[in-house]
């Protein structure tokens, strides 16, 4: 067995682990870290496939930035209250194990087409350099790059004030602002 094969072994069981710890655990923390277990794993098939910049931006932006924002979120948010876990859709378990079944068997079947395997095509030519990429991203995809960005600072900054809207709302520490002259200073 070559070291490629052993590496690529031992990471994929890391990633089918992490993925599986992902939607098994209970705590919230523990599924976002065994999240970050396969987003990891995934960079190290990136740099396999010699997609080095793929990878190195994988973990720059989903396991640093994404998975921070994560963590960050459940923090705030808090995860040592008990949830309701009834279950409040009937025939939910079986649905969901018909439908992973027939998930499955797409995945079995596309796995068999050429582009899923990656038959190499005649004349191609490498599109991946970090040039290729920015020229794309900075001139063609420009607008809708900025406006990603903005609508995902939205988001992060709506989270964050309606997570201590109901933080304070529940510490019963919302009062109305004093206007002026009524401070209750006696003028």
């Amino acid at each position: 067995m070559s070291l490629q094969v052993f590496i690529f072994a031992a990471f994929a069981l890391a990633a089918v682990g992490g993925a599986v710890a992902t939607v098994a655990m209970r705590n919230a923390v523990y599924a976002a870290m065994g999240l970050l277990t396969t987003m990891f794993s995934l960079a190290v098939f990136y740099v396999m496939l010699e997609a080095h910049f793929i990878a190195v931006v994988h973990v720059i932006v989903y396991a640093g930035a994404v998975m921070t924002l994560f963590l960050f979120v459940i923090m705030l948010i808090g995860v040592d209250r008990a949830e309701d876990r009834t279950e409040s859709i009937p025939f939910q378990r079986p649905l969901v194990a018909v439908l992973g079944g027939g998930l499955l068997v797409l995945l079995v079947v596309a796995a068999r087409a050429a582009w899923v395997t990656g038959t190499a095509v005649e004349g191609g030519v490498a599109d991946g350099t970090i040039e290729n990429i920015s020229n794309e991203l900075f001139g063609t995809w420009m607008l809708p790059f900025q406006s990603t960005i903005l609508l995902l600072t939205i988001a992060a900054v709506g989270t964050v004030a309606l997570a201590k809207f109901a933080l304070s709302r529940r510490a019963g520490a919302v009062t109305e602002p004093a206007l002026d002259g009524e401070d209750g200073g006696g003028a």
